[in-house]
């Protein structure tokens, strides 16, 4: 199978190069994905977590623009979004870290808030200062469109994002004074070319991992707030429920007797 993880060698962290385009006054940022998407099925298999072959795709990719995204944004920056699609239902989570070089994310199909149009919520995150929200309409449910569009809605510029190779993703961002017309105009056999065309500058090298860093423990602070009543309630007569991390899917057994005596030691 294309998606079983015994097909993907075990790699370290990616690295997405990010350089300047000289006379074009663009930003090309680019990595090989295949380190993040072994990760990524590593942890679907470790938590038992299926997705059928769009959703799982969507997740991937996903998760290779937000990353391309995040290496051309400050080293103090953290994003996260929320897209939501009304047709099928479903919900795209995905969100990563400069600061840990980290990226996650997880598709929800069920308990969907109903809209009256497809919506990307953003939420910026940088440190020492207060956060940023924006929200655009989604256009697309096809990742790299969508990514163009928030650059041209919330960004307010260019962005391109191309297939390199297989697996291996290209975002060129304009930047001040940037050829606007160059940008608009290039395709998959231009981006190949590209190094033998125009004169780049390595600027520098970030490295990013697929991680959530959630664990049974962090979950409970989600619920310490709950009364006796409503554990009552959520077990149902049970001593153990699952739950799963918002973020990234991952499966844990909660026990009553753990849940009780973390909201004992933190009213």
């Amino acid at each position: 199978m294309e998606n079983d993880p015994a097909n993907y060698p075990v790699e370290e962290a990616v690295e997405v190069k990010c350089y300047f385009v000289r006379e074009r006054n663009a930003l090309l940022v680019r990595a090989s994905f295949t380190p993040i998407y072994t990760d990524y099925y590593l942890h679907l298999m470790e938590h038992k977590i299926r997705y059928e072959g769009a959703q799982d795709q969507m997740i991937k990719d996903g998760l290779t623009v937000l990353a391309l995204h995040l290496a051309s944004r400050p080293w103090n920056e953290a994003v996260a979004w929320t897209l939501s699609w009304q047709d099928p239902l479903q919900s795209l989570f995905v969100t990563g870290s400069n600061r840990d070089g980290t990226v996650t994310g997880r598709l929800f199909t069920e308990d969907i808030q109903e809209r009256d149009r497809d919506l990307l919520f953003s939420q910026i995150s940088v440190e020492g200062q207060e956060g940023r929200q924006s929200m655009i309409e989604l256009l697309s449910n096809n990742l790299f469109e969508v990514g163009e569009n928030y650059y041209e809605q919330s960004e307010q510029r260019l962005g391109r994002f191309f297939c390199h190779s297989e697996e291996d993703f290209v975002l060129i961002t304009a930047q001040p004074e940037c050829d606007d017309e160059w940008l608009a105009g290039l395709d998959e056999t231009a981006i190949r070319e590209l190094d033998e065309r125009e004169t780049l500058s390595l600027l520098e090298t970030r490295s990013y991992r697929f991680e959530c860093g959630c664990s049974q423990d962090k979950i409970f602070p989600i619920l310490v707030g709950m009364t006796s009543d409503t554990i009552d309630s959520m077990f149902e007569g049970q001593e153990v429920i699952p739950t799963s991390c918002p973020r990234c899917g991952a499966k844990y057994a909660i026990t009553r007797e753990a849940l009780e005596a973390f909201v004992e030691e933190n009213p």
